[in-house]
């Protein structure tokens, strides 16, 4: 028989030598079986509670309808799927394609003892997955309780010192706190972007500063002070960047420029100083608009946005 052997490790306390571990028992388990293992697959550092997400594993499967080969070997039933329901459907898939999966390692056959045993292994993979899964939200809770760093991409604009405590990074907090304070004062994120990027600074990644940046940047309470985690909002755990007033001004002029952009894609001419141009009575963005005489003639000018909505009397 012809046999293929899936491998792989998840990021929690596995290292790659534990593939190397996995392949060299399956394929000396092949051996004592007499199959003829033609192919590995292998998924690194990969969680197994979610098939789609293991591109090895499905291209395992895909493969398993060439007919190439009956077999698929891995080192414990759990390293094909620590889902009840994706082992379920991606096991009939393979049933009717003519591969049936073995576990090195465990005493799984095609006996109703074995079948037995298989059910039982995969529930308690199951298990062990949810149990963790609900360990790991119960720890991250009370790091955000204890305003502990919880991992990931560090918010831009803080270090995280040896005690995994928020502190400001005395090179990019500067930087966040202007952001949105030229904001609030009017200035348009555009030209933020481009004074940003003209000076050469970088997000955390080294990448230039874009529009969605900036516009992530103005909407993210953790510049408040706010560490939030689930239902727990810590108002203590991180120095703030900006004060209530100003990140409430921002909100509101995020919130009113997103009802005005469907009005920009009314006018039909093009207008050098749209959103380029300020008004000199509140600061808001001018655009331009056209309209009609009662003689027919067309004119153009441009029109502070704010006095759209009569909250400001100069255009």
């Amino acid at each position: 028989m012809k046999a293929v052997i899936y491998a792989r490790y998840s990021c929690d306390n596995q290292r790659e030598e534990s593939i190397e571990g996995q392949l060299r028992e399956c394929l000396a388990f092949a051996d004592r079986k007499g199959y003829t293992v033609i192919k590995t697959y292998a998924d690194r550092a990969i969680s197994g509670k979610k098939a789609e997400n293991r591109p090895e594993f499905q291209q395992m499967i895909a493969d398993s309808a060439s007919g190439e080969f009956d077999v698929i070997i891995v080192w414990k039933i759990d390293r094909f799927s620590r889902d009840k329901y994706d082992s379920v459907v991606y096991k009939t898939k393979l049933r009717k394609n003519g591969v049936s999966v073995i576990s090195a390692t465990e005493p799984i056959d095609d006996t109703p003892k074995g079948k037995l045993m298989e059910s039982i292994f995969e529930g308690f993979s199951e298990y062990y997955i949810r149990d963790l899964a609900q360990k790991t939200g119960r720890g991250m809770t009370e790091n955000a309780l204890k305003g502990t760093f919880n991992g990931g991409t560090i918010t831009y604009g803080y270090i995280i010192d040896k005690d995994k405590h928020f502190r400001k990074d005395p090179a990019t907090a500067p930087v966040v706190t202007d952001i949105f304070v030229r904001y609030a004062e009017g200035e348009p994120i555009r030209s933020i972007v481009d004074e940003l990027n003209s000076k050469g600074i970088k997000t955390n990644n080294g990448r230039k500063i874009t529009y969605h940046f900036i516009n992530w940047l103005l909407k993210n309470r953790r510049y408040l002070g706010e560490y939030t985690f689930r239902e727990v909002i810590n108002t203590e755990a991180i120095p703030p960047l900006v004060t209530e007033e100003i990140f409430e001004k921002c909100q509101k002029r995020l919130s009113d420029n997103k009802h005005k952009s469907a009005s920009f894609r009314k006018f039909d001419e093009k207008y050098l100083l749209t959103r380029k141009a300020f008004c000199g009575c509140c600061g808001d963005t001018m655009s331009g608009i056209s309209g009609t005489g009662k003689d027919n003639s067309r004119y153009r000018y441009y029109q502070c946005m704010t006095s759209k909505t009569k909250k400001c009397q100069k255009s």
